[in-house]
């Protein structure tokens, strides 16, 4: 029965630490340029003109 246990845990310990260290949809950051004379708007998330 021991065996069989540390078997289990053994096999399913790979698993275990894989979906521990999965970063995969949790942190997300692109990359954006607007054109000359806009500038990005975090709010509207859109390039606005720039007023001067």
């Amino acid at each position: 029965m021991k065996i069989l246990t540390l078997a289990a845990l053994l096999a399913l310990a790979p698993t275990l630490s894989l979906a521990m260290g999965c970063d995969h949809g949790k942190k997300s950051t692109q990359a954006m340029t607007c054109a000359a004379g806009t500038t990005y708007d975090a709010d509207t998330k859109a390039c606005l003109p720039i007023s001067s």
